[in-house]
């Protein structure tokens, strides 16, 4: 159960032009995360800024969903997970790697590259700080600017999974 509430247009009359960024740049209905973070708008607000930012940058989007797909399995964030799979279908990622994400190390379903990816998220996420030996991997298949880029977003998703998981965000309905 939520430890906010979840709040609609009609509980923030003073946030109309935030109420429409939301629904022009987010799916309708408002995801839950997004109606609970509505309790500090002037936050909420800069929060989708980055987070365009974060979505807008120039690393693959097939990669970019492999790593927040893999934050979601290294924290059980089972709202990460689904939301982020129909991401990942739309990047190119089959059904079969969906299914295969939580153990990619072992999976002849990925190429060299797309498990590197999956290992400095994984390995960011479990213990923090990454080995030079995971780095160097990454960086075989990566520019700075793109291994800048996939550190902010696996950064990124843990803030949002530790988000969802202190406020005790529910999974919509539609995702269930």
């Amino acid at each position: 159960m939520a430890r906010v509430t979840y709040l609609q247009r009609s509980d923030l009359p003073d946030h109309t032009a935030l109420c429409d960024r939301l629904e022009s740049e987010r799916k309708v209905p408002t995801a839950n995360i997004f109606r609970a973070l509505a309790h500090a708008p002037q936050i909420l607000d800069q929060f989708l800024s980055y987070a365009n930012a974060i979505r807008a940058a120039g690393i693959s989007p097939k990669l970019r969903e492999m790593a927040i797909l893999t934050v979601g399995h290294c924290t059980n964030s089972e709202y990460e997970i689904a939301h982020h799979q129909s991401h990942g279908r739309k990047a190119g990622i089959s059904p079969e790697q969906l299914k295969a994400i939580a153990h990619f190390e072992d999976s002849p379903l990925f190429n060299e590259e797309e498990k590197a990816v999956m290992a400095l998220a994984k390995e960011s996420t479990l213990q923090v700080n990454v080995s030079d030996a995971t780095w160097n991997r990454v960086a075989a298949f990566m520019d700075q600017k793109q291994l800048v880029e996939l550190a902010l977003n696996v950064a990124w998703y843990n803030s949002g999974v530790r988000i969802m998981g202190t406020l005790g965000i529910e999974l919509e309905a539609a995702y269930r």
